[in-house]
């Protein structure tokens, strides 16, 4: 099973990063003065989500990421509305790479209820295990307990709250009617309505969200609501696109026990026609950064073989990614 992301992510038992190691940075050194990097500069769009939430966060890693071994390539980050909103201006050519929700994705490459976007993959981000968080103080504990009740499912835009619906529909409940949905104007909004009592719960997901680790620190504490084992078992056979993703103990203070649960990988998808050199230089550098060692935490799943294990179909990949998987022996 793939590991849980430092999210939408992030905390493993492996050290933060606080700034690239001097190793990390003679690397880059080397990789400038013989790659494509000695290019002229090329301008990227990339967009993440609203603020508050952990698009944005693993976005500026990214951009910071790709920055220190491919300076010339100059990616700037963009807040949208989320990943539903992502795919149409990818589409659009507004943008050139996009975060996006692994719901979304499916719904996207596949053709659920529109024609298949002619959209491909750059990298896989990291997996999310959708849950709810409460006050610790909280009486409910199951996701039964919190039916009829508000809940702040997230940015109206965000991928997690396609999570939402297709983890709830597994369970024969519908997040709209069901629950007392709440949809924020900004995913950052969501912790203070559950601590101040406007909402019973926060539903998001991934390894050091920001949500959740706003809830986790707070003074009133907080606790998690995930599907038990049969739960999540009637949810993987409604929809079995979804993943089992456990999250890693010690991901948000106070959190002593995994967590199991269900979800799936985002990933950062490239717009049609994206020239082929800048996807594999935006790879490469992604590679770059992990082989140095001690990544930033947001990046810790950002990984080449990650993305060849959980890409939706060797096809999906863009032709400059694949062409650098096939340099380092990840494909043939």
């Amino acid at each position: 099973m793939a590991r849980s992301h430092a999210d939408e992510d992030p905390s493993k038992s492996r050290p933060r990063r606080r700034g690239v190691l001097g190793g990390a940075a003679a690397l880059g050194g080397l990789l400038l003065a013989s790659g494509p990097a000695r290019a002229q500069p090329v301008k990227v769009r990339l967009g993440t989500a609203t603020p508050g939430g952990g698009f944005p966060v693993y976005g500026a890693a990214f951009v910071e990421g790709v920055r220190r071994f491919d300076p010339a390539l100059e990616i700037e980050a963009i807040n949208t509305k989320g990943s539903t909103e992502n795919v149409p201006l990818l589409e659009a050519g507004t943008l050139d790479i996009a975060l996006v929700q692994g719901e979304v994705v499916h719904a996207a490459l596949q053709g659920v209820g529109r024609a298949p976007a002619d959209l491909r993959v750059l990298t896989a981000m990291y997996p999310t295990a959708g849950m709810f968080v409460v006050r610790a103080d909280s009486p409910y504990r199951t996701v039964a307990d919190l039916k009829g009740k508000p809940i702040a499912w997230g940015a109206s835009g965000s991928g997690l709250v396609i999570l939402g619906r297709y983890a709830m529909d597994g369970l024969g409940l519908d997040a709209a009617k069901d629950f007392q949905p709440i949809y924020l104007e900004r995913a950052g909004d969501g912790p203070a309505m559950v601590l101040d009592g406007r909402a019973a719960a926060l539903w998001g997901g991934g390894n050091g969200w920001p949500g959740f680790m706003t809830m986790a620190k707070s003074q009133a504490g907080a606790r998690f609501i995930a599907p038990d084992a049969d739960e999540i078992r009637r949810i993987l056979a409604r929809h079995p696109f979804l993943r089992p993703v456990t999250q890693a103990a010690g991901s948000f203070p106070g959190q002593a026990a995994a967590i199991p649960s269900v979800g799936s990988w985002s990933f950062v998808l490239a717009r049609p026609g994206l020239d082929e050199t800048v996807a594999y230089r935006t790879v490469k550098a992604l590679h770059a950064l992990q082989q140095a060692g001690n990544p930033p935490p947001q990046l810790v799943d950002t990984t080449a073989a990650n993305t060849v294990a959980v890409v939706p179909g060797r096809e999906k990949l863009h032709p400059g990614a694949a062409r650098f998987y096939r340099e380092i022996g990840l494909l043939t």
